[in-house]
């Protein structure tokens, strides 16, 4: 079950040079506690000054156009992102609509796609994306949102300046942390602070900070050679602290002889030596059993783990997988972050990943992956059971499931759900991109979008949402699985269309067609073409139209499926309405009122008559009309139906006063009137149809346990 935390992955730990708290180290003594940020006092100083820097714009006697960029260069380790983490502090006070972070890499330094960041940021903001929008979209609405407002945004481990450029805010009101690995060219008016390593004097105090002061102080010339050693690099000296504070019998000059004494791999950038050998003799002091929990860490998503996520990934249990967590992080091989769960340093993650392949074979890598995507599953499964009523199948089910496997209440489950919702998100990307496990990923796409949907409902969630039925049309081309891509265009199509895109909704509908009928599926092919129709009903092509609502309703009068012809019926004389053409307009609604009659739906029968009430209006039967609404009045009254009674009596007063007889007119109002009292108890109240009623509008598609399906229901034009 991978872990979670919101808008930002794992730092490296020099990139904060603080260290996390303390733990059992394996081995070895309860290691030192907190360790504070050290150093980079001419940095601060540096970056403070070139926020008033007069920028060029200012020099030229124009006003600033976008926000200032300041800009903290260095290579993952050197301690960048702690500085910039300091210097946010220190601001922060001066921005009153907050400061927003986002992480721009991936732990293993592949690159976040830009719309994703967006999305982040403007969720962090309050603001609703729509499903689906593009970089273009999503970038200029976080510009727009930002456009008055006076924020401080810290953009970490950018990986081009294309990436940053896309988040600046038009408003000089903003200002912008930006960390990289070097500068970033394009952005104009930025002057890079560029990191190197931390003087001996705070390499040695971080050292003391890890390790304890008793060592270091007693040889504080051998101290100072270690951080000379690590080339100041925080990411080294707390792995060198660590492997002291794990060997508490060792002198620091046993340290120095032993890290010189570390063969370089030709392959290693002469930057990252310091570093790789700090981790080499950091990792050889490791159990057996926490060097292969680290090495599968490799595989957490985002680099985020809790127990769960370890115990699943090394087949131990959860208790076991907490104490090897504390163990790792005592050595500086992981940071504690939030809600009990641990993240894996960004500079550590190819070095683990390296071991990882050279030192497990594939199957059992790839045993362990899908160990920790079927707890994951297990565990959406839980958290969506957990929201239904008691008595229900899941809720029966849930009760018969280990402990570490339940919630304690829908409350727990949400706050689990959307602490762990990135992780979640890039587990279900990184098992779709594995290829090999396509099986549990549709699993585990199905049990996030029941979790997500049950939890927030399906239009909060519709952005989260469109991006797994993304991943299920990616599984499903890949494999050929014809209803399940038919399923996820549906969905997607649906997304598109309510969101305005519906150019883009009707092409989506009829490749879904063409996959249904590939798959053989008649309710995939049904509500394809019904959904095409409804997408030429929003084109204003009655035409178009009317003839795929034909289609639909010619498949199901095959099939004998009552409830749908009711409602296709329905549709088509919606269109043929719009379109003017009344008599065909009136016979539908006539057969949409039957239909409703033999399923025994009196509301429903009691609507359809309403609106060929309305259509023999338009078509100037005034007569007709009144005793037709009074037919379908004395429907809804039966039905119980009240705000429909209400609203047709009122339409059948206005038929009444066309046809000269006020005194009924006055009548049927103040019946209308005493219907739309406040209720003096419990009473049944729906909606009425308006003359082009589309019928129910589908949800987004729920999933079965193990495969993806449509959900009942028909497009919202």
């Amino acid at each position: 079950m991978p872990g979670g935390a919101g808008g930002r992955g794992a730092a490296e730990p020099g990139d904060r040079a603080e260290a996390g708290t303390g733990g059992r180290a394996a081995g070895g003594p309860e290691r030192p506690g907190p360790r504070g940020f050290v150093g980079r006092e001419r940095e601060l100083r540096a970056l403070r000054a070139d926020i008033s820097r007069a920028g060029l714009d200012t020099l030229a006697g124009r006003k600033a156009p976008r926000a200032r960029v300041l800009l903290i260069a260095g290579r993952p380790g050197s301690g960048r992102t702690a500085l910039a983490e300091a210097l946010v502090r220190e601001l922060a006070v001066g921005y009153r609509d907050g400061v927003l972070r986002a992480r721009l890499s991936e732990p293993g330094g592949e690159p976040v796609p830009v719309e994703r960041v967006a999305r982040g940021m403007l969720d962090a903001l309050g603001v609703a994306a729509p499903p689906g929008a593009d970089q273009d979209e999503l970038s200029g609405l976080l510009r727009d949102t930002l456009h008055e407002r006076r924020a401080l945004l810290l953009l970490d481990d950018a990986a081009d300046a294309e990436q940053v450029d896309a988040l600046l805010p038009d408003n000089s009101a903003c200002l912008v942390v930006a960390v990289a690995a070097g500068p970033l060219t394009g952005i104009p008016d930025v002057r890079p602070c560029t990191l190197g390593g931390l003087d001996v004097k705070s390499g040695v105090e971080l050292l003391l900070g890890c390790a304890g002061s008793v060592r270091i102080t007693v040889d504080p010339q051998a101290a100072e050679t270690l951080s000379e050693l690590c080339a100041g690099q925080p990411a080294a000296l707390v792995l060198a602290g660590g492997r002291l504070a794990a060997r508490p019998t060792a002198s620091v000059a046993d340290l120095v002889q032993r890290m010189r004494a570390v063969p370089d791999e030709p392959e290693t950038p002469a930057t990252l030596r310091p570093l790789a050998r700090a981790f080499h003799l950091a990792y050889e002091v490791l159990p057996a059993s926490g060097a292969r929990a680290l090495r599968l860490l490799a595989l957490a998503p985002l680099g985020l783990a809790d127990a769960q996520t370890l115990s699943a990934l090394v087949g131990c249990s959860v208790s076991t997988a907490d104490a090897l967590l504390d163990d790792l992080a005592a050595f500086g091989f992981v940071r504690e972050a939030e809600q009990g769960q641990y993240e894996v340093p960004g500079c550590l993650m190819p070095l683990l990943r390296a071991r990882l392949a050279a030192e497990d074979r594939p199957a059992e890598v790839q045993l362990a992956r899908a160990r920790m995507l079927e707890r994951t599953v297990r565990l959406l499964q839980s958290c969506r059971a957990v929201t239904e009523p008691e008595g229900a199948t899941s809720r029966r089910r849930l009760a018969g499931l280990p402990r570490n496997l339940r919630f304690t209440g829908p409350d727990a489950a949400a706050d689990w759900l959307r602490a762990r919702q990135p992780a979640l998100l890039a587990a279900a990307r990184l098992a779709v991109a594995d290829g090999e496990l396509d099986t549990l990923a549709r699993r585990l796409i199905a049990a996030l979008v029941r979790a997500l949907t049950a939890h927030r409902g399906a239009e909060a969630a519709a952005p989260e949402l469109y991006g797994l039925h993304r991943l299920v049309l990616d599984v499903a081309e890949r494999r050929g699985l014809h209803r399940e891509r038919a399923a996820a265009l549906l969905n997607l199509a649906d997304l598109d269309a309510r969101t305005g895109r519906t150019r883009d909704a009707l092409a989506r509908y009829r490749a879904a067609l063409d996959a249904g009928r590939l798959a053989g599926d008649p309710y995939a092919t049904g509500r394809a073409m019904e959904s095409v129709g409804g997408t030429y009903q929003e084109l204003g092509d009655w035409d178009r139209a009317a003839d795929w609502y034909g289609r639909a309703l010619a498949q199901r009068l095959a099939r004998d499926e009552r409830a749908d012809q009711a409602r296709l019926y329905g549709r088509l004389g919606a269109v043929h309405t719009y379109a003017g053409r009344y008599g065909e307009a009136l016979r539908d609604w006539r057969a949409a009122a039957a239909a409703h009659r033999r399923l025994g739906d009196a509301g429903g029968h009691a609507r359809a008559l309403s609106e060929a009430a309305r259509v023999q209006e338009y078509a100037g039967r005034f007569e007709e009309s009144a005793r037709t609404c009074e037919e379908a009045a004395e429907g809804a009254r039966r039905a119980g139906d009240v705000r429909l009674h209400a609203a047709l009596r009122l339409r059948l007063a206005d038929t009444l006063e066309r046809l000269g007889d006020p005194v009924a007119a006055r009548l049927h109002r103040v019946a209308a009137d005493r219907l739309l009292e406040p209720p003096r108890g419990p009473r049944r109240t729906g909606d009425g149809e308006g003359p082009a009623g589309h019928g129910a509008p589908a949800d987004s598609a729920t999933t079965a346990p193990s495969t993806y399906e449509i959900r009942s229901g028909s497009q919202k034009n």
